[in-house]
């Protein structure tokens, strides 16, 4: 994902919406805001993609959620909250399958702080651009055979058709981290999937929700975590 270029001017309407996160009203000397994209319906280097009804629920799911390091689940880690989220289309722009190019754009808020200074004008410097999100996605399924578990290999070609991993079921979103290089080529993920306990990092933070997903199954009996 990416930290996006344009401005994010402090407006009334911004600052109403970071007050439902913070204890007090804060004022626009004391924030800085950015937009950034999370997540698209488009292909990533690991051969999969969202469906667009993920990503509206990812744009719920978002919402609050805090911004890290390196996927650092550490409270000093902590350094932005998102405060709004949207699916927004790109007109005239095209995904892999030649639909409508869709979207997760977020806007995040900092306190301006000494400790940040440094971090803040690496942003506005475009140096500190990359992110990468933390979810749990429900189901893949291959677009091949619509299975979820089968011989096709992502990335490979069947009959003139290319297997990728259709992700949906959005379960829970965790956070969003600074990061050098992202997963997607558009927007860095960090996928993990509920189901079949795939898990592309070892954070601890992924560990505790993997230990809660277990507890639910067992005691709930529920064939989905979601």
């Amino acid at each position: 994902a990416n930290i996006t270029a344009e401005g994010c001017p402090v407006t009334e309407a911004e600052l109403e919406a970071i007050a439902r996160y913070s204890r007090r009203r804060l004022t626009a000397e004391e924030v800085y805001t950015f937009p950034l994209v999370l997540c698209d319906n488009d292909l990533d280097r690991d051969h999969e993609c969202f469906t667009d009804a993920a990503l509206e629920k990812l744009a719920v799911l978002f919402r609050g959620k805090t911004g890290i390091f390196d996927h650092d689940p550490r409270g000093e880690k902590q350094t932005a909250r998102i405060y709004r989220c949207a699916v927004e289309e790109e007109p005239g722009r095209l995904n892999h399958r030649g639909e409508p190019y869709k979207a997760l754009r977020a806007w995040a808020y900092m306190v301006r702080t000494e400790s940040n200074r440094d971090l803040i004008l690496e942003i506005e410097a475009g140096i500190k651009k990359e992110v990468s999100v933390g979810c749990s996605m429900g189901r893949s399924v291959c677009s091949v055979c619509g299975a979820e578990s089968c011989v096709h290999v992502p990335g490979k070609t069947y009959n003139g058709k290319r297997c990728v991993r259709i992700l949906s079921g959005a379960a829970d979103a965790y956070e969003f981290s600074f990061v050098a290089v992202p997963a997607q080529v558009n927007a860095g993920v960090t996928k993990r999937f509920a189901l079949r306990e795939k898990q592309e990092s070892t954070d601890k933070s992924y560990e505790i929700a993997l230990a809660r997903e277990a507890f639910e199954k067992d005691v709930l009996r529920l064939s989905y975590f979601c």
